[in-house]
């Protein structure tokens, strides 16, 4: 299981995305992660017949900076879901925790607070090795996953409204 590609899913089961808007914030620390990241989302959402025009970037900082950042789009965008791309890897200090936290607890929030749903394809590795891995390596792309996610759940807010 360790060697799965944990991206695969089943495209008969992707909501219509014709008349939906996806926003993506992503982080500009850890590049060649959120890169990745950001290109397994955006081919995602191509497979699935999305045009340019019905997605969006915004980039900040960091990872720290990815709630603002996604509350701001929420505001001023209105997309029908948000994904929050960013990679925090371990180091020998706290901060590591800090950031993840912060990070975690505050898109969690952002969503409650603007009924957006956020999509959190922030990866938290020990090591860069294991981002690797994560972002288009053996074990898939959870960018890729991230769109699956937000077209879900942008689809479930539109049948609840």
């Amino acid at each position: 299981m360790a060697s799965q590609d944990l991206s695969y899913f089943d495209p008969n089961k992707i909501p219509d995305v014709q008349h939906m808007r996806i926003g993506i914030v992503v982080s500009e620390w850890n590049t060649e992660i959120t890169g990745n990241l950001l290109k397994g989302a955006v081919e995602t959402l191509k497979s699935f017949g999305m045009q340019e025009h019905q997605w969006f970037v915004q980039y900040v900082p960091g990872s720290f900076e990815l709630p603002l950042g996604c509350q701001w789009m929420a505001e001023n965008e209105k997309p029908n879901a948000i994904i929050a791309i960013g990679s925090v890897i371990r180091g020998e200090t706290a901060h590591f925790d800090f950031v993840c936290h912060a990070c975690s607890q505050g898109i969690m929030h952002v969503g409650l607070k603007t009924s957006t749903p956020i999509i959190f394809c922030v990866l938290t590795d020990d090591h860069i090795k294991q981002s690797r891995d994560r972002s288009g390596g053996k074990l898939g792309n959870k960018g890729c996953e991230a769109a699956v996610v937000a077209v879900k759940m942008a689809a479930l807010k539109e049948k609840r409204s």
